[in-house]
């Protein structure tokens, strides 16, 4: 029997998302496992050792903190390239949020190393960067690029829009709740009642609570969930009508932030000053009420009608947008021609670093 090839492993940033995946990686039984984690890297230390794999869950972090070695990507891309061959994979896992990083997707793919990442930031950005790591994929030796934790951390999203796609079913539109904190701040929000907590409060809360950016701010301009429509786009652009997007920045986004608080410095300014557009807010939702219907920040892919876009609707309280959502989860629906009568729908926990690091671990196993 042929042994299993081997499958080199090398992740980039090891904060939360990128601890929890080594830990998650790191739990497989060897036995089982063809994965070798040769080489960490974070903000300060480098780790490198291809011939003697990292394999304790307790250590390695004492282990990257006694290197010597600085982060080197050039180095670390040659030391990679050098171990491709065709019974041997090699990995790169960006647990980072970094454009640099991201810049370098197609040199790496280029080289044989397949990408795995929830960072958004290749697949949303620019479009030449975009279509360089596409591109690169389908050279002769190319690596993989796979990237199934850019949309609802773990949720199969991604993957289940490639499906879709592949197999010939036309999307005709795909709508979602995307963002846990908008979820969560709407969910608490806007219940169907004219009344109830004040926006402020609710974000404030979401803030202490963790759910939002340090500056709420930069949740609340719409931007995450732009990005995330950027992904899905694009993946459906090639086989449809839809306009292709020259980044993040191109889809119609309706910021929540008041023109007034615009360019406010810090979060705690912030979120100070919000409470004097709570009457901006509750008449919204009062409005919304008088029609039996809740306020959902969510996004819309529309190829039907050849537009993306973001913000503030509004929806009957019977729909599963109103129904189905607790915290901060995400659901996503796909209508498309096979799903005409009854859209493919998606939800649950769609942020948190054990679900996001499930997701970049999915992806790897598909190397396997």
């Amino acid at each position: 029997m042929a042994s299993p090839q081997k499958i080199y492993v090398a992740i980039v940033g090891v904060g939360l998302v990128g601890s929890e995946f080594i830990n998650q990686l790191l739990s497989i039984p060897p036995l089982n496992s063809p994965f070798h984690l040769i080489s960490l890297t974070s903000t300060t230390r480098s780790l490198f050792n291809h011939t003697n794999p990292i394999t304790s869950a307790s250590s390695w972090k004492s282990d990257l903190a006694a290197s010597v070695d600085r982060p080197d990507l050039p180095k670390l891309t040659k030391q990679l390239s050098a171990l491709v061959s065709p019974t041997q994979k090699v990995a790169l896992i960006d647990n980072t949020s970094s454009e640099d990083v991201a810049a370098l997707y197609p040199t790496w793919i280029s080289a044989g190393i397949s990408v795995i990442t929830p960072n958004k930031k290749a697949f949303s950005g620019d479009i030449a960067l975009y279509e360089q790591i596409v591109a690169a994929s389908k050279t002769v030796n190319g690596g993989r690029f796979l990237n199934e934790a850019t949309v609802g951390a773990g949720l199969p999203v991604v993957g289940t829009l490639k499906d879709l796609v592949a197999t010939g079913d036309k999307i005709v539109k795909i709508e979602g709740v995307f963002s846990g904190t908008m979820s969560y701040i709407f969910n608490e929000f806007s219940t169907g009642t004219p009344d109830g907590p004040a926006f402020s409060s609710v974000v404030r809360i979401a803030r202490e609570k963790g759910y939002t950016e340090p500056h709420p701010a930069d949740d609340l301009n719409g931007f995450d969930v732009a990005r995330k429509l950027t992904i899905l786009a694009r993946t459906v652009t090639h086989a449809s009508a839809l306009p292709a997007l020259q980044s993040f920045a191109a889809v119609q986004t309706a910021s929540l932030i008041p023109p007034e608080l615009e360019g406010i410095p810090t979060g705690d300014e912030f979120v100070a000053r919000l409470p004097a557009f709570d009457a901006h807010f509750a008449a919204m939702r009062a409005a919304a009420s008088a029609e039996g219907q809740v306020l959902r920040f969510v996004g819309v892919v529309d190829v039907q009608n050849g537009q993306v876009r973001a913000g503030l609707e509004k929806y009957p309280t019977t729909h599963p947008f109103a129904t189905s959502l607790g915290g901060s989860d995400n659901i996503i629906m796909f209508h498309t021609e096979r799903y005409g009568a009854r859209p493919l729908i998606v939800q649950g926990a769609g942020a948190g670093a054990a679900v996001t690091a499930m997701g970049v671990l999915g992806d790897l196993l598909k190397l396997a």
